[in-house]
């Protein structure tokens, strides 16, 4: 049986013998292939999807454990092994790290790493007195320089890409009342782009997936999880997702908003990346929108998520509008 996970409530269990046939099989490949993973002891489900991934808590050996499986692209087993061995280095000790590195198996599809002790960042802001929260704006802002700092380089800016992309997440937009903000959104987007086009812009191998349960906080320490990054980026959409990520549920550590997300968490962005006035004014508000469009809500969120998710749009959709190339 699934033990309770940290926050009280209990992990879904597999959801039936085909799936726990599957989990079973890749490890056994693990272990044959990579003895290091030969004594792994999964015991609790923290995620599973169908034909795509699971992740597991359990030991590996005398050592606390996360096993992440790959179902489908198991050549993504060996790329976040990869940028994982590539940033631990730079990131195991201080107060920004990457959780530790154990072992892998590419062609299984399986890799370890060391479980991380601590609390996931947005879980610790909701835990935390509300005038406790801003001070952890800045050190997740520095998590994040110290990410992509060794990799960034300049490169052509393309928003192009990026509004097809949201253009198309947006149509997938489940709920009218969001849709109706967004379309606004869409073509402050579009009238932004031009102004962006045919300059520059920052690029590095980023997190991938930033928002603030990716860092786990334990003292003055964060360290991130879930390093999936392995492709240049630019640098402005992972700040995007960490800010949205917290905008789209009605969290604003500081009280201060901007753009629908925390005012003091944009600033921390743009001291810690040392941004200028073109990112800082034209760039990074442009993802901000991006990020808003490209995450649609499902069905299956609760009509207080749904407010909340307005009321970040129509912010960020009004601060958008003063925006002059």
């Amino acid at each position: 049986m699934a033990q309770p996970d940290k926050t009280g409530d209990t992990p879904p269990a597999l959801p039936d013998l085909a799936a726990l046939e599957a989990v079973q099989t890749r490890l056994m490949a693990a272990a044959e292939e990579a003895p290091a993973l030969a004594p792994a002891e999964p015991y609790e489900v923290i995620r599973y999807v169908e034909g795509k991934r699971a992740v597991l808590r359990g030991r590996l050996g005398e050592e606390a454990a996360i096993f992440r499986i790959y179902f489908g692209d198991t050549g993504a087993c060996a790329r976040d092994w990869a940028e994982l061995r590539r940033v631990w280095p730079m990131m195991c000790e201080g107060d920004a790290q990457v959780c530790t590195p154990l072992a892998h198996a590419p062609r299984a599809g399986v890799l370890a790493v060391a479980e991380v002790s601590g609390t996931p960042l947005l879980q610790h802001f909701y835990a935390i007195d509300p005038p406790e929260r801003a001070q952890w704006l800045q050190p997740a802002a520095r998590w994040l320089r110290a990410y992509t700092e060794s990799s960034e380089s300049e490169v052509d800016a393309a928003p192009g890409g990026w509004l097809t992309r949201a253009e198309r997440a947006a149509k997938a937009q489940a709920f009218n009342r969001l849709r109706r903000v967004e379309r606004p959104i869409l073509e402050e987007l579009k009238r932004l782009a031009p102004t962006i086009d045919g300059g520059k812009w920052r690029a590095a191998i980023s997190h991938g997936d930033f928002h603030p349960n990716n860092l786990i906080a334990a003292g003055t320490r964060l360290t991130g999880i879930d390093c999936g990054g392995s492709r240049p980026l630019p640098i402005y959409k992972d700040m995007a997702r960490f800010l949205m990520h917290m905008g789209r549920r009605g969290m604003i550590p500081s009280g201060r908003s901007r753009f629908g997300v925390d005012a003091d968490g944009l600033d921390a962005m743009a001291e810690s990346f040392a941004l200028t006035d073109r990112e800082r004014r034209l760039i990074l508000p442009f993802f901000l929108g991006i990020e808003a469009l490209i995450r649609a809500e499902t069905r299956k969120l609760s009509n207080s998520r749904v407010r909340r998710a307005r009321a970040m749009s129509e912010a960020l959709l009004t601060d958008l509008q003063q925006i002059r190339g």
